[in-house]
């Protein structure tokens, strides 16, 4: 009974950034399994332009073939914008004390004070925050201030406790993002190698991406 990882986003389109992300801290932190967890609507950004039909096939697609991938769709399936809050809140009433982590990239957590009910996350959950290498922690303000309370450099702290960590870690970086690769394809190229093949067959054969 490992922790779990919860990777949210809109992954539109999942890509390989995401995936070698995940599959590094799966690994790095001993976790039992990855939840993938599409949003509806992500309150912080512009509206998806891809319908969740097609967003929700290219995360099954994506993470066929790693048994600790899992895809929940609990954040479709809830009407209003997709609160991380909320979404913890569900897990951890389906978990009990079961240790949950919050798998986080430097920019979701540079913009967590902007979160609903954001103080409330480290209740919930450890949050693990994937960085570049060389990157410098905040050193005033309220996520200092969570660092100052709630960091730790080891992983087996993450074990023993069901939230309140916050583990920083250094993660491969592919130089990808879903917008680069909607724009590369609306003008006609091809996003194989920069999404998985079975992604690719679904974003050429819907053509959600074209102009």
């Amino acid at each position: 009974m490992g922790p779990i990882g919860i990777f949210g986003g809109t992954f539109d389109p999942i890509h390989y950034g995401h995936l070698r992300t995940a599959l590094e801290l799966l690994q790095r932190l001993s976790l039992a399994q990855v939840l993938f967890v599409p949003s509806a609507r992500q309150p912080l950004r512009d509206p998806s332009i891809t319908p969740v039909s097609t967003r929700l096939a290219m995360v099954r697609a994506a993470v066929q073939g790693e048994p600790r991938f899992a895809v929940d769709t609990r954040e479709l399936e809830r009407p209003g914008p997709s609160y991380t809050v909320d979404t913890l809140e569900s897990l951890r009433g389906d978990h009990g004390q079961r240790s949950l982590c919050l798998l986080l990239g430097m920019d979701a957590f540079l913009s967590l004070p902007r979160w609903r009910r954001w103080e409330d996350l480290p209740g919930l959950a450890n949050i693990v925050v994937a960085h570049r290498p060389g990157w410098q922690p905040p050193g005033q303000g309220p996520l200092a201030d969570l660092l100052g309370r709630c960091a730790t450099e080891r992983p087996t702290d993450l074990h023993d406790h069901p939230a309140g960590r916050v583990l920083v870690t250094p993660v491969t970086q592919i130089d990808v993002s879903a917008s680069e690769i909607r724009e590369c394809t609306a003008s006609g190229e091809d996003p194989r190698f920069l999404v998985p093949d079975s992604v690719r067959d679904i974003i050429l054969e819907t053509e959600c991406y074209a102009r």
